[in-house]
């Protein structure tokens, strides 16, 4: 039972904290281009205001124009769930596996590019296609990342992998720099961040995330954003999980939460920090040059591969 409140108040913090996540990022993005922030409670204004809007569709889209905000958002939610951010060896532990994760991962895109070619309009279905060609490329760099963890634990399962981390403290594989290299390149590209895209742009020739959401509006636009706000914490927490896993303790030791809470929430700042300088300081790339980026993660995550074979666990 205490399993399973656990997972519960895991998969709460982790929607709660999207939005405060992704508009600390904002905030910080804006602090250092000298701007004036918004503030950090932004997003929850944003997401109030749109909750409590009339939602309108477009005209001549199926059901799956309705259903798919809700099944993004239900994907990340469980996806939430088997990730090991607060605890390992949590009730969905056993479903918990590399694969079963970017399954649901590809589950969302696969509603949202489906979705935005339903409205017929050229800009959604031009970020529909966009969105594939990045995908097509990001995901074999995800998977190639999180083979060599689970090669380097000798399993698939995260909870699994991320004990295995843990033991080994501040001692680090060769072969994981190179997977955290390319996973990074991986979670900007996933997540409509600059270089690849820019999240505060609205300029439809340039965009690809925004382009797919055109049409949206009220809650089904509300549960849109408040998924990619999501999934970047997801892919932020699967980056803490394999390469900075300290303090993520078994659910057998729920004592230790208490103190494990206030750690978690420093990495995810430090990654907000992180993630603002670089792009501060990157510019967006030219659409043609973004395969190359995404080849560069997948040649990385190649590597690493090649490194845990060439030196042995």
């Amino acid at each position: 039972m205490t399993g399973i409140l656990l997972e519960l108040a895991q998969v709460l913090l982790v929607a709660f904290l999207a939005p405060l996540f992704a508009g600390l990022l904002r905030a910080l993005r804006a602090i250092l281009q000298n701007r004036r922030p918004a503030g950090c409670w932004q997003n929850y204004r944003d997401l109030y205001r749109l909750f409590h809007k009339e939602s309108l569709q477009a005209e001549g889209t199926s059901w799956l124009f309705r259903f798919a905000p809700y099944g993004i958002f239900g994907a990340f939610c469980l996806a939430a769930a088997i990730i090991p951010i607060l605890a390992t060896g949590l009730p969905l532990a056993p479903a918990a596996d590399v694969i079963a994760l970017v399954g649901l991962f590809a589950l969302a895109r696969v509603f949202q590019v489906l979705a935005a070619m339903d409205t017929g309009t050229p800009f959604a279905t031009l970020g529909a296609h966009r969105e594939m060609l990045i995908a097509g490329l990001a995901e074999p760099a995800l998977l190639a990342t999180l083979f060599t963890a689970s090669l380097l634990s000798r399993s698939t399962s995260l909870s699994v992998i991320v004990a295995h981390l843990e033991q080994l403290r501040f001692a680090l594989h060769p072969s994981m720099v190179f997977a955290a290299t390319a996973f990074f390149i991986v979670l900007l590209a996933e997540n409509a961040r600059i270089p690849v895209d820019n999240p505060a742009t609205h300029l439809e020739l340039t965009m690809i995330h925004e382009a797919m959401i055109l049409e949206y509006s009220g809650r089904h636009l509300a549960l849109m954003e408040w998924g990619a706000q999501i999934k970047l914490t997801l892919y932020v927490a699967i980056g803490i999980a394999l390469f900075l896993p300290w303090s993520i303790m078994p659910a057998a030791e729920v004592a230790t939460l208490p103190m494990a809470l206030p750690v978690l929430l420093l990495k995810f700042a430090g990654a907000a920090v992180i993630l603002a300088l670089v792009e501060t300081l990157l510019a967006k790339l030219r659409l043609f040059r973004a395969p190359e980026f995404m080849a560069t993660a997948f040649l990385l995550g190649v590597i690493g591969l090649l490194t845990f074979f060439m030196l042995g666990a």
